[in-house]
């Protein structure tokens, strides 16, 4: 048995290790991008609720943005064309021409509450409300969180329906 000392052999405990710095660069930019396009996609996909008298008075309720704006179509504001619809939603004495795409159909009529989905064009100066679509029947989910606003449009729909 050979008990004499052996060969010290250098090891990785005293050398400095490279870190991998393009690596840790490249994963910031990546999170730093997808955390910027998450922020943008969820903002922009977000529809608030406003009623026609909140429209411009409201944070989120502003010119530009897609919204879904509630209120009661006035009486013998319905005009139809084969590509259009236009009438006026009234809320709280506050009114506001909609121009809608197409036909509403369903049980769309005059001094009804309706919740119409669309954006408000201001461009021309005249502030109109470019809908693609409207609801006639809120849910209940909707019922049962708005109490107070469907309160409002059923009592302006039967002053509405009250008018000769």
């Amino acid at each position: 048995m050979d008990l004499s000392p052996r060969e010290v052999v250098p090891t990785a405990v005293g050398r400095k290790r490279k870190r991998p710095v393009l690596a840790i660069v490249t994963l910031v930019v990546v999170l730093a991008a997808g955390g910027v396009f998450v922020a943008k996609f969820l903002s922009s996909a977000i529809d608030y609720y406003c009623n026609v008298d909140e429209i411009g008075h409201k944070s989120g309720c502003d010119a530009g943005r897609t919204l879904r704006i509630q209120g009661v179509v006035e009486k013998g504001s319905v005009a139809t064309s084969p590509n259009r619809t236009d009438f006026v939603i009234r809320f709280n004495g506050v009114s506001m021409p909609v121009q809608l795409d197409g036909e509403p159909g369903g049980v769309f009529k005059e001094c009804v509450p309706v919740v119409v989905s669309g954006r408000v064009d201001n461009a021309s100066g005249s502030n109109v409300f470019l809908g693609d679509s409207v609801l006639v029947k809120h849910d209940n989910n909707y019922d049962s969180a708005n109490k107070d606003r469907v309160a409002k449009a059923k009592a302006e729909a039967d002053r509405c329906s009250a008018q000769a």
